[in-house]
């Protein structure tokens, strides 16, 4: 074992699983959302390929949500914003920073692990917090949430598991899609206007099926309540930005048992650049805004590419066999900061630019056998390696601000799903993870003169390596009531990049950097389900700890992050009431509250700020199918008072509603979505409460009209 191996032995007294089990949604199912019959969901389960098992839900020792295409064709038609979406519809989701940026968008006060298709999206050594912008939406099937810390799928997923599960071909010979939406503000500025464009096509033919589809955004300026323009980020913005996505898949079914597919999704975003920022005066409430003009620099983008390659067979010898293999390469640019001076080619004065370029290779490698032990037993074992290269640039002067480093690691696990009894599961599991840096010597860079280095570090390759355990309990107490209990651990390592950039003393070397051990998440949680046909209630508690976290604070405009224990812990209530076959009322409430370690005495002595902790959250929302054509979505999000001991980042609360109406028309349906029904003018959580800036007081968006057309052939 390395010497500079932290131990964790408080984790080990404790085994925790996500072994789940959830319904299966056909595609009849997730198509609802055209004829408004919202029950159709819950008709048969769905398998969730989040868990390595492949689980079912209403079985669960953890929370897991499911959200349907209903429920993301019902966003949609609202907002594009996939963290307004994620914040809608998961109950401890932060709001949504309305930024070309997740970051301070966490899950459970910790950060969540992305996935599209099983393949990570989160970069485990530089974080860009773009990781949710890989992806349009309209390529999404269905998203499953997993909630708490799980290593099920290895690093990163201190928070939970959000994966995005992409459309798969439908049945029948040809199926064609088409769409088209217009965005605008309420007063219908020109530079308020944006549209959106997809289209997919896909069939079988023998034994062969595919999948072709296109998505194009242009998103124009974002106006607050008050009909002023809402600031423009440094780093990115997503409004006055274009994108687009291209999804493919082409899979062979060998025989009854075994299928082979081939996938391959390239998503782009990229900012216009035609408004500059204009600060704001946070004493004086006045907020930052734009203005018309040519920004210094490139625009900020995100450019992903993800190709997969996926074998099944459902019967080797009585086991189900899963293989994956997968590529990703990711691209973040990030526009220009007041660092980084340096002069061009005419000896003119200009501000430099970083981009973040990592490449990841893997692969999983999952088997599973079901009916032991009297048919009462199901094992799953596999193997999954990583190998992700990361390194962060100066644009205009090709220097290194964070240097290349390799990132590999090999985990192996067993997970293990036994019925104690007829109403008692108990579902465990241990995952052994190995993980190695390879960092060369470097020189880090002065943000305030590009032609100096600051200090030298010498290179090194450290290793890690971690037994994570989970174990969980279900029990069904009536036909209507079940209880679960859960403890499972989480994997993550701190933003290597942002530590190795940091160095201000001389004479460090990589090998014996403290803050590059890795972040074991220990999450404990107990819930209860209730299933009254037509009425449904969860509630759960969790507690999520981290001996030694990592927690962003900002220093001289940088983020940083410092290494602290850190104690979260919240509890959360769904609720869903059918009082009849055309109407639906959904509920959610969240709470989080955490501290951290700030003096290094053991002890956790502060309070948790806006960039970690969500604020306290009600979510209403009611569903109506009118008639057989028409059909409504009615959503209220309420976000409470949040005070904390830092007095400047305490949170003012504010209320949104959101409607939407959507009609069949003899040809195609119809949308008309109104984004802040009631036009509250307000100034964001992010805002308010993560961090003390005049260039960074945004106010939300304000009313937002968006009309929309689609049309299946």
């Amino acid at each position: 074992m390395p010497h500079h191996k932290k131990r964790h032995t408080h984790w080990m007294l404790l085994p925790a699983i996500l072994c789940t089990t959830l319904p299966t949604i056909t595609l009849a199912q997730t198509g609802a959302s055209s004829t408004g019959h919202q029950a159709d969901d819950e008709l048969s389960p769905l398998v969730v390929t989040a868990t390595r098992n492949k689980s079912l839900v209403g079985e669960t020792s953890q929370k897991v949500t499911i959200i349907t295409r209903e429920q993301i064709e019902q966003q949609l038609a609202i907002t594009n914003d996939p963290g307004q979406v994620l914040s809608a519809l998961i109950p401890s989701y932060s709001p949504s920073r309305q930024k070309f940026s997740n970051a301070g968008e966490t899950f459970r006060g910790r950060s969540p692990l992305f996935l599209v298709d099983g393949v990570p999206q989160t970069n485990p050594l530089r974080d860009s917090a773009r990781d949710s912008y890989t992806i349009d939406l309209s390529m999404v099937e269905r998203i499953e949430v997993i909630h708490g810390a799980s290593a099920e799928h290895g690093l990163g997923a201190t928070g939970g598991i959000i994966n995005y599960v992409t459309r798969r071909a439908e049945t029948g010979k040809v199926n064609q899609h088409a769409g088209i939406s217009l965005t605008s503000d309420d007063d219908f500025d020109s530079e308020g206007f944006g549209h959106k464009l997809n289209y997919r096509i896909s069939g079988q033919s023998g034994d062969w099926d595919y999948l072709a589809a296109a998505a194009q955004q242009e998103r124009g300026v974002f106006f607050d309540g008050n009909d002023e323009r809402v600031g423009i980020a440094y780093p990115g913005e997503l409004q006055n930005s274009s994108s687009y996505d291209l999804l493919g898949k082409l899979g062979y079914w060998i025989d009854a048992n075994q299928n082979i597919e081939f996938s391959l999704n390239h998503f782009e975003l990229e900012n216009n650049g035609d408004y500059v920022p204009v600060p704001g005066d946070r004493d004086a409430g006045i907020p930052t805004t734009a203005r018309r003009g040519d920004p210094e620099g490139d625009p900020g983008y995100n450019e992903v590419t993800k190709a997969q390659l996926a074998y099944s067979h459902g019967d080797w010898f009585g086991n189900e066999v899963d293989v994956q293999l997968y590529r990703q390469r990711f691209r973040a640019q990030f526009a220009t900061t007041p660092y980084f001076p340096y002069e061009d080619e005419n000896g003119n004065p200009q501000f430099d630019q970083t981009r973040n370029e990592s490449d990841k290779l893997g692969g999983k490698f999952t088997l599973s056998r079901d009916g032991l032990l009297d048919d009462r037993l199901k094992l799953t074992t596999g193997i999954d390696v990583l190998q992700d290269e990361t390194r962060q640039m100066l644009v205009h002067t090709d220097r290194t601000y964070v240097p290349e480093t390799q990132f590999r690691n090999y985990a192996a696990f067993l997970q293990g799903d036994y019925d104690l009894t007829d109403s008692l599961s108990l579902h465990a599991g241990v995952r052994h993870e190995y993980a190695e840096l390879d960092v060369d010597d470097f020189s880090t860079i002065d943000r305030s003169n590009v032609t100096q280095d600051n200090v030298s570090v010498d290179g090194g390759t450290p290793d890690f390596d971690e037994t994570l355990f989970n174990a969980g309990l279900v029990y069904q107490l009536t036909d209507w009531a079940q209880l679960y209990a859960n403890y499972s651990e989480g994997f993550g390592m701190p933003d290597v990049g942002r530590v190795l950039r940091g160095i201000s003393t001389p004479g460090q070397d990589v090998d014996t950097l403290l803050q590059l051990q890795p972040i074991v998440t220990d999450n404990r949680e107990i819930g209860a389900r209730f299933d009254w046909s037509r009425y449904g209630l969860e509630l759960s508690y969790y507690e999520s700890d981290s001996d030694f976290g990592e927690r962003l604070t900002e220093e001289n405009g940088v983020w940083v992050g410092s290494r602290e224990k850190t104690e979260i812990q919240g509890y959360e209530i769904t609720g869903e009431a059918r009082p009849s076959d055309a109407h639906r009322l959904r509920l959610s409430y969240a709470h989080t509250e955490g501290e951290s370690d700030t003096d290094g005495d053991g002890q956790v002595d502060t309070e948790l700020t806006g960039i970690n902790i969500a604020p306290d959250t009600l979510r209403l929302a009611w569903s109506a199918a009118w008639t057989d054509k028409l059909s409504s979505h009615l959503q209220y999000s309420h976000y409470f008072d949040r005070s904390v001991d830092d007095p400047e980042l305490d949170f003012d609360g504010y209320g949104l509603a959101d409607a939407s109406l959507t009609y069949r028309l003899p040809v195609g349906r119809a949308s008309l979505g109104i984004e802040n029904l009631t036009d509250e003018d307000y100034f964001t959580y992010y805002s308010q409460a993560a961090r003390v800036s005049d260039a960074y007081y945004f106010k939300g968006r304000g009313r937002t009209v968006t009309v929309g057309y689609q049309l299946d052939f």
